[in-house]
């Protein structure tokens, strides 16, 4: 798996400005000491849920972990293809596994309420936990067919269809069995 060096850094300096060791951040976020260590070291970005109440122990909004230079007009991103790629796991404690590729498309943009993403799911996952974090997601698939998996509800969602949900649901989103990808355009407060 590649490393994720900028994202590692940016994690440990937003944690070091506010004087805060791993440990009370774990605390504070209830996130998994061995999640932050990983995240930390670059091996890896979990899922989103981790990432959420890390951003609310910190005082941050997500988007605030993936961004490059801040940029104070508009970002452009031509042809789907933004400078940076990140890993992320579908599973909340997983820290050897990505099999999400998150292209962001707002990365630098100041001030921003949302978090635009283009996803590449790459393979279907037979044993995940659901999970949970404030805000809002909007997931439309571009190619392929996902699965979310919402409450006690199961969607397919095919290439030219959206779904829109609460966060705040348990939810786990992965794809069908072939590689898929989506545009996520997520809300998470802070």
């Amino acid at each position: 798996m590649e490393k994720n060096t900028e994202f590692a850094l940016k994690i440990k300096s937003i944690r070091e400005k506010q004087k805060m060791t791993l440990e009370e951040l774990a605390k504070k976020s209830n996130v998994n000491l061995d999640v932050l260590k990983a995240m930390e070291g670059g091996e890896i970005i979990p899922s989103l849920t981790p990432l959420t109440k890390m951003a609310k122990a910190l005082g941050v909004r997500l988007g605030t972990f993936l961004d490059d230079m801040p940029q104070l007009g508009p970002v452009v991103v031509r042809g789907g293809k933004p400078d940076h790629v990140l890993y992320f796991s579908g599973r909340e404690n997983v820290t050897d596994a990505s099999n999400l590729e998150f292209h962001s498309l707002g990365a630098g943009k100041v001030d921003r309420n949302i978090d635009p993403f283009i996803i590449d799911v790459d393979s279907k996952e037979e044993n995940y936990e659901l999970s949970s974090h404030e805000g809002e997601e909007f997931i439309y698939v571009l190619n392929g067919t996902i699965e979310v998996e919402y409450g006690k509800e199961k969607y397919t969602v095919e290439s030219g269809d959206s779904i829109f949900y609460d966060s705040v649901v348990p939810h786990h989103l992965h794809s069908d069995g072939k590689p898929a990808k989506i545009l996520a355009v997520l809300y998470t407060p802070f």
